[in-house]
C-alpha cells in the first residue's frame, strides 16, 4: 500500500459538494499550486486552510486528483483568506460587501473578534448591536458544528447528524456525545444503531456495558416498529438482542429488568406470554381500548323522527339505499362509535354523503379527515365539504425542543365538533388514533371509514382490523356491489383478487387492460410507451394524469429505474430548464416529486396567495415549477399550494412519475400502469395487488407476467402483526 502523504493549503473553490453524505471535490492552492481534492470534508468554504491526508490517484474522466482519508481544518489567518472566507457566505448575514467592510475595520483579527467579542462588530457601518450578537451567535454555531461534523465524518458517522446534535444540546454536544455514544439512537436523532454501536466500541465501551445492553434492546423494540409491531413477546425480544450484540441472554433480562425500573419500557402478560412495549406504545393501546370500548358501549337514544330522517336524508342524495346501505345511515345516528367497511364499488361514498346529509338534519357538526393529503383532497370531492388531514385536523406541529411531532388538540383543547369521519381508516397507526381520540370532546362521535383488505399502516398495529375482529365495535359490512359497479372490470377484478381468483385478463373493456411481457426489460419499455405516446394519443389521458405502480423499489421495474426512464421520457434534458444534481439522479424543473417525510414547519403558501400555512406531508405530490441555482431553491406546487426547499432539504423529495403500490396508499389516479414483475415474497402479496388494482379510477393497464398476478393472488400470507388491541377491546367488554 502506498504511503499516505500531507497537503495544507486553502481551499480555492468548491466544485462540488454533497450536503447529505459531506462528499466534496475542492481547488486547493498549496504553496501557488492548484490540486484537485476529493473525499469526505463536510461544508468546505473558499478561503479556509486544510491539512489533508491521504494519496493521489488518476482518475479517468478528471486525471491526477488527491484523495482525502482524514482532514485537519485550520481557519483562514491571513486578511486575503479571511476576506475570501467570509465573502464565501458561508456566515449568515454577511455578504462580500459587508466582508470587506468588516475584514477592513479588523484585519488579520476578524474571526477573532467574531468569536470573542462579537458586540465590537457594531463598530462596522452597517451593523447594529442586535445584529452584531446575532453575526457572533451564528459564527460560533456554525463553528461549533463543523468541529461536530469533522468529528462525527471521522467515525464514519453522518454528517447531517451535527444539526440535530446541536439544535438539541448546543455546545455541550461533543461532551454528551462521547460520555454516552449510545444517546445517538434517542428520539430526534435516530441515528443508525449499527453505526453508533460500531462507534461507541471505537471509545473503549465493553460489550456488555449496561448503556449498551439497554441502548440494543430500545433499538429492538423501536426496530419492530417499523413491520408493525406494537411490542415483541419477551422471549423474542431478548434473544433478538443477544445476537445482536453477541451477549448472553442473561446479560440481555438484567438489562431488560433496569429499562423497566426506569420506565424505559414496559412488561406486561397477554395471551399466556410475557410480552415488552415501548412506554409510549403500550400507553397508547391501552388508552385506544379504554376509550372505544367507552364508545362503543354507549348507544345513543334513537332520534323519534329517525326513519323520516333517513329518508330525507337519501331523497337529498337522489338515490334509493339498499338495505345494508340503509342500516349504515341508521346506525350513525345511535352509536357513538361506528365502523362502515367494504370494498369498492359497495357505496362507501353513498353513505359518507347519507351520513352528513343525516347529521346535517340533526344539527350536529361534522369534521372530516383522512391519513394523506391526497385522500383527504378526495374525501372533500366527493363529498363537497371541507376536509384535511387528521395531521392537520390536529394542529400538528414540531416540538421546538426535539423537533418531534406534537399535536395541538388534547384533552385540554379538544375539537369542536359534534362527529369526526375518518375515510381510509386501513392507513392508521394505534399512536395516531391515541392521539385523534384524546382529541375528541366528551359525546363526540366517530365514524370511521375504510376497507380492511388492503395493506396495512405503515406505523405499528392494525387498528382498523382489530377492531373489526374484536367483535365489540359496531360495524357496517358492505358486500353487495352496485350494478353501475359490476360494469367496471377494475371493480369486479378486485373482488375478484380479494376472494382469490386471478383477475378477468381476457376480457376486453374500456378500463381495465393487460398486456403480456415474457422480459423485465421489454415491461419497462411498455411501461414508457404507454405514458409518452400510447394512452396520451389513443385514448387523450395526459401524462401528468398517468400514475405508475410498482411493488417494488429494486429493478429495472422497481421505481428507482421507472422514475429515470420516465423522467428521460416525459421530461428530458432542456436549455430551457434548470436543474440540480442530487445523488445518482437529477431533480430538473418539469418533474413530478413526492415528498417522502412528514415536514411540518415547512412554509407555503395558496398559489392564488389568499392564505399561507405550515406543513408538507409524506405522500404529497407536487411539480418542480422553479429551480434557482444562485439562491439554491427549489420551488415545488403541491396541488393549490407552493412551498420552496432549500438545496440542502432535497433528501426530503423524490421522482414520482413511479411510486411503490405503499406509498399510493390512500390515493386515487385517473389512469394506472402496474408493473407486474418478480419481486420480495413479502411484497408478491394479494393486499398488495388489490391495493394497486383499487388505486386506479378510470383505467387500469397491467405489464408482465400471468404468473406472477396469479402468485401474487393465492398468496393471501399477511405478516403478523404484535398488537394487543383486539384482546384488549374484549377484555374491555367483559368488564
Amino acid at each position: 500500500m502506498e504511503d499516505l502523504e500531507l497537503l495544507q493549503g486553502t481551499v480555492a473553490a468548491v466544485v462540488y459538494q454533497n450536503a447529505e453524505n459531506g462528499y466534496a471535490v475542492l481547488r486547493l492552492n498549496c504553496a501557488g499550486q492548484a490540486v484537485s481534492v476529493v473525499g469526505t470534508i463536510p461544508l468546505p468554504v473558499p478561503g479556509e486552510r486544510l491539512m489533508v491526508t491521504g494519496r493521489w490517484t488518476n482518475n479517468a474522466n478528471y486525471g491526477k486528483q488527491f484523495e482525502a482519508e482524514f482532514l485537519e481544518r485550520l481557519m483562514p489567518e491571513t486578511t486575503p483568506e479571511i476576506l475570501s472566507y467570509l465573502s464565501s457566505r458561508t456566515v449568515k448575514g454577511i455578504g462580500p460587501k459587508l466582508a470587506a467592510r468588516i475584514v477592513e475595520r479588523f484585519g488579520a483579527e476578524t474571526l477573532a473578534v467574531m468569536e470573542r467579542e462579537p458586540q465590537r462588530l457594531a463598530e462596522v457601518t452597517g451593523i447594529t448591536p442586535a445584529k452584531a450578537r446575532e453575526i457572533g451567535r451564528v459564527f460560533r454555531q456554525q463553528t461549533g458544528m463543523r468541529r461536530l461534523i469533522e468529528f462525527l465524518s471521522l467515525h464514519h458517522l453522518p454528517a447531517e447528524l451535527a444539526v440535530r446534535l446541536y439544535r438539541l444540546w448546543g455546545e455541550e454536544a461533543m461532551d454528551l456525545l462521547t460520555s454516552d455514544p449510545y444517546s445517538l439512537t434517542e428520539p430526534g436523532l435516530d441515528a443508525d444503531f449499527g453505526l453508533v454501536d460500531r462507534f461507541a466500541i471505537s471509545l473503549g465501551i465493553a460489550a456488555d456495558d449496561p448503556r449498551r445492553v439497554e441502548a440494543g434492546l430500545v433499538f429492538e423494540l423501536s426496530y419492530n416498529q417499523t413491520a408493525g409491531h406494537v411490542f415483541l413477546p419477551e422471549e423474542k425480544l431478548i434473544q433478538a438482542t443477544a445476537t445482536l450484540l453477541s451477549v448472553d441472554a442473561a446479560t440481555v433480562q438484567a438489562g431488560l429488568r433496569r429499562l423497566e425500573e426506569a420506565e424505559h419500557a414496559v412488561q406486561d402478560h397477554l395471551a399466556g406470554i410475557d410480552i415488552a412495549y415501548l412506554p409510549e406504545l403500550y400507553e397508547a393501546e391501552q388508552y385506544v381500548a379504554r376509550r372505544l370500548g367507552a364508545m362503543a358501549a354507549d348507544r345513543l337514544p334513537e332520534p323519534p323522527n329517525l326513519e323520516s330522517l333517513v329518508g330525507q336524508a337519501q331523497q337529498a342524495g337522489s338515490v334509493a339505499y339498499s338495505p345494508q346501505q340503509a342500516e349504515a345511515v341508521r346506525a350513525a345516528a345511535v352509536s357513538r362509535l361506528l365502523i362502515v367497511t367494504g370494498g369498492p364499488g359497495t357505496g362507501k361514498t353513498t353513505i359518507l354523503r347519507g351520513i352528513l346529509e343525516l347529521y346535517g338534519r340533526m344539527e350536529l357538526t361534522a369534521l372530516l379527515a383522512a391519513p394523506t393529503g391526497r385522500a383527504a383532497k378526495r374525501l372533500q370531492e366527493v363529498t363537497g365539504q371541507e376536509a384535511c388531514t387528521i395531521h392537520r385536523l390536529l394542529e400538528s406541529q414540531p416540538d421546538p425542543a426535539t423537533g418531534r411531532l406534537i399535536f395541538t388538540r388534547d384533552e385540554d383543547n379538544p375539537l369542536k365538533a359534534h362527529a369526526v369521519i375518518v375515510d381510509e381508516t386501513s392507513m392508521v397507526d394505534i399512536s395516531l388514533l391515541a392521539s385523534l381520540l384524546r382529541a375528541l370532546p366528551p359525546g363526540c362521535r366517530l365514524i370511521l371509514v375504510g376497507d380492511p383488505d388492503q395493506l396495512p399502516p405503515v406505523g405499528p398495529g392494525c387498528p382498523l382490523s382489530d377492531m373489526l375482529r374484536s367483535g365489540v365495535v359496531p360495524a357496517v359490512r358492505l358486500t353487495e356491489i352496485f350494478r353501475q359497479a359490476q360494469e367496471s372490470l377494475i371493480v369486479m377484478n378486485a373482488h375478484r383478487v380479494n376472494g382469490g381468483i386471478l383477475p378477468d385478463l381476457k376480457t376486453t373493456t374500456s378500463d381495465f387492460f393487460f398486456l403480456r411481457r415474457r422480459a423485465e426489460e421489454a415491461v419497462a419499455a411498455t411501461i414508457g410507451d404507454l405514458c409518452r405516446t400510447r394512452l396520451p394519443d389513443r385514448m387523450g389521458i395526459p401524462p401528468e394524469e398517468i400514475q405508475v405502480l410498482s411493488p417494488t423499489r429494486k429493478g429495472p421495474t422497481g421505481t428507482a429505474s421507472l422514475n429515470l426512464l420516465l423522467q428521460a421520457q416525459l421530461n428530458p434534458p432542456s436549455p430551457e430548464k434548470k436543474e440540480k444534481k442530487w445523488g445518482d439522479f437529477s431533480f430538473r424543473e418539469g418533474d413530478r416529486v413526492m415528498q417522502i417525510r412528514n415536514n411540518y414547519d415547512i412554509l407555503w403558501k395558496k398559489t392564488d396567495g389568499t392564505q399561507v400555512g405550515t406543513g408538507i406531508f409524506n405522500g404529497d405530490i407536487g411539480i418542480i415549477t422553479e429551480i434557482d441555482l444562485n439562491a439554491e431553491l427549489l420551488t415545488v406546487v403541491f396541488d393549490d399550494r407552493q412551498a420552496e426547499y432549500d438545496f440542502d432539504m432535497l433528501r426530503e423529495l423524490e421522482l414520482a412519475y413511479a411510486m411503490t403500490v405503499h406509498k399510493s396508499q390512500g390515493s386515487e389516479y385517473q389512469a394506472v400502469v402496474l408493473a407486474a414483475w418478480s419481486c420480495a415474497p413479502n411484497l408478491r402479496t394479494r393486499s398488495v395487488l388489490y391495493t394497486a388494482i383499487t388505486r386506479a379510477r378510470k383505467l387500469l393497464v397491467v405489464v408482465g407476467r400471468e404468473d406472477i398476478l396469479q402468485a401474487m393472488t393465492e398468496n393471501h400470507r399477511r405478516s403478523r402483526r404484535y398488537s394487543g388491541l383486539k384482546l384488549r377491546l374484549q377484555q374491555e367488554d367483559r368488564e
